[in-house]
């Protein structure tokens, strides 16, 4: 994932975090910051705790899927209580930003820690964390020299054999976005025909029960993104490792545009009623320590390059990453859902 990455001055980037934690052991009693979040995870609720803890800043999280919480920023306008919007997928973001929700926010701190590609240009929202969509197998039924490109998921050879969730969900509107722009919409189309009749079954849950599903025998290949195994992996649950174990990773597309990554992110809200408390929370989670919890606690990509992954992640194995703008997958949001419904893909 190098070429994700921007390397850091490290003298510039020390100066600016000293001046952030300068700033964070102020703190501001009696100060608050109110995030609607469509992320539902246990390493969001300790990432705001120890903000808390850091800055004396109480954090009010409401949580919800990415539809509703658009809308209701979008009904309450300028009365809306919050602050900060946190989701996952660049198309939701974008959504976001076209939805007029965000504003623009300059931050010498997030310009120089977050690397270009993996922000809204004008500021509006900034990645937290990387996630790669790809390729998994049941090692004993596939090798790994028998797979190669998301594309080549639609030959014949692999009927009745590939997992996905509902084209429904945005992760798979952004993998068919990224496609559309590689390979446009004619042949992007053709390939969702191609995959949907090679589906093992009707799409039905996400992305862990197609991993558990390779393992009941249900299909032999999935699409999803790798944090869900990573959790398989790290689970307490015997069971959860076992099925995990049965697992291989792919990341296809290595000897062309790489293999498709995209983000959680967030953006301060266009009425932010404490805007500065907003800004100081979004420059927190994209230092190392908060970088390394979100690695370490979600198995996450950091989007930091001197943040190390974890040793579940790392286990994964290196790999190139489409250098696609990410800004295209939000443009090519509405060709992918029509892709998706005229192939069949529910």
């Amino acid at each position: 994932m190098h070429n994700l990455r921007k390397g850091l001055s490290v003298l510039a980037v020390g100066a600016i975090l000293a001046g952030l934690a300068s700033g964070l052991a102020v703190g501001a009693r009696g100060a608050e910051v109110n995030v609607y979040s469509s992320r539902h995870y246990d390493t969001d609720k300790k990432l705001v705790e120890l903000f808390t803890q850091r800055t004396g800043i109480k954090v009010n999280v409401v949580e919800g899927d990415i539809g509703p919480l658009l809308q209701r920023l979008q009904s309450e306008g300028r009365n809306s209580p919050a602050d900060l919007l946190i989701t996952a997928d660049v198309g939701n973001l974008w959504r976001a930003e076209q939805s007029g929700v965000l504003q623009s926010v300059k931050s010498t701190l997030l310009e120089a820690t977050v690397p270009e590609k993996l922000r809204e240009p004008n500021g509006h929202w900034y990645a937290l964390s990387l996630r790669a969509r790809v390729i998994m197998y049941h090692k004993d039924r596939v090798k790994p020299s028998e797979l190669s490109t998301y594309e080549a998921l639609a030959d014949p050879r692999w009927k009745g054999k590939i997992l996905v969730r509902s084209s429904s969900q945005v992760y798979n509107q952004s993998l068919l976005a990224s496609m559309i722009a590689a390979d446009g919409v004619d042949k992007t189309e053709d390939w969702a025909k191609g995959l949907v009749a090679n589906f093992a079954r009707p799409p039905k849950g996400g992305d862990t029960d197609q991993i558990k599903a390779i393992a009941a025998g249900e299909g032999d290949i999935a699409i999803a993104n790798t944090y869900y195994l990573g959790r398989l992996k790290a689970s307490s649950k015997p069971e959860d490792r076992a099925i995990a174990e049965q697992i291989g990773v792919f990341f296809p597309n290595q000897n062309g545009r790489g293999a498709h990554v995209n983000v959680s992110g967030a953006g301060v809200t266009k009425f932010a009623p404490n805007r500065d408390s907003a800004v100081k929370l979004l420059e927190f989670l994209v230092t190392s320590e908060a970088q390394q919890i979100l690695a370490e606690g979600n198995h996450e990509y950091p989007v930091r390059g001197d943040v190390a992954r974890s040793a579940t992640v790392l286990s994964f194995g290196e790999f190139k990453a489409d250098s696609i703008n990410l800004a295209l997958l939000g443009k090519y949001n509405a060709d992918a859902v029509k892709i998706a419904d005229r192939a069949g893909w529910r």
